[in-house]
């Protein structure tokens, strides 16, 4: 491959540094559900929704390259960090809506990425193990550049990607600064799947009551409310569900409840 579609080499990418460490900079990076876009400030934000042709009241998907990443951005409870650690172990992609740390508000760049970043209530989703290309890139920006990686979706508005490089659209391939493919190592991780019935997302579990605060830590008493609610089945679905009943008493089954 030439240009700006290079082949995964494996390991870090460094040009995919070089773009996301300075403004505005947007690349196409392959995940464990197919492809997504990663930006690491307000104006990359901006260029992938430009890109996308899409609305903006989504949350944030914000990548956590480390643990440690993650416990310095979100609000956690103690329950909900061993939820995370249980799937960072058994290198099991997971993501949770949860609410930003006071303190780690601040870091976010006073550029208006805020705005995007986050949806009405200050939650985004934090994500652990989506992939190796990605991880390894948002565990060098953060921890060598101190920039975020945020994501989203490949796809053409309304369509997947299929899990091919081929299929982010002439629209995204045009305006990314870099794309890196690995067809084959988005095939690998559900290698009897076919398109029709792959996952091309991940599990969304949400963390917070309707005004976006943190839920109840449980302690092993039943009927707590609010709960862990999972908004979004995708890859992995059944070991999740199996992981929250460990941990939780209570948790609800709501897919497509996003907001």
């Amino acid at each position: 491959m030439s240009g700006k579609k290079i082949t995964w080499n494996g390991g870090l990418q460094h040009e995919a540094i070089d773009i996301l460490a300075k403004e505005g900079g947007m690349i196409v990076s392959p995940t464990k559900v197919g492809y997504i876009i990663m930006t690491s400030d307000k104006a990359g934000l901006e260029r992938k929704f430009e890109a996308k042709n899409r609305n903006r009241n989504k949350p944030g998907v914000v990548l956590c390259g480390s643990l440690e990443q993650l416990r310095s951005l979100a609000q956690l409870n103690p329950e909900i960090d061993e939820l995370y650690q249980r799937h960072w172990d058994q290198d099991i992609l997971l993501g949770c809506i949860l609410p930003w740390r006071e303190d780690a508000l601040s870091r976010i760049p006073a550029d208006g990425s805020k705005a995007l970043m986050m949806d009405g209530r200050q939650t985004s989703c934090f994500v652990i193990k989506f992939g190796k290309p990605g991880e390894i890139l948002a565990k060098e920006l953060w921890e060598k550049h101190g920039k975020f990686s945020f994501a989203s979706s490949a796809n053409p508005s309304g369509q997947g990607n299929r899990g091919l490089v081929e299929g982010i659209g002439e629209r995204i391939e045009s305006r990314a600064d870099l794309i890196i493919a690995a067809n084959d190592y988005v095939k690998s991780i559900q290698p009897n799947d076919d398109n029709k019935v792959r996952y091309e997302q991940g599990v969304m579990v949400s963390m917070v009551d309707n005004e976006g605060r943190l839920i109840p830590e449980q302690k092993g008493e039943r009927k707590i409310t609010p709960c862990p609610v999972l908004i979004r089945k995708g890859l992995d679905v059944d070991k999740i569900m199996s992981l929250l009943s460990d941990i939780f008493t209570s948790w609800d089954y709501r897919h497509g409840d996003y907001y």
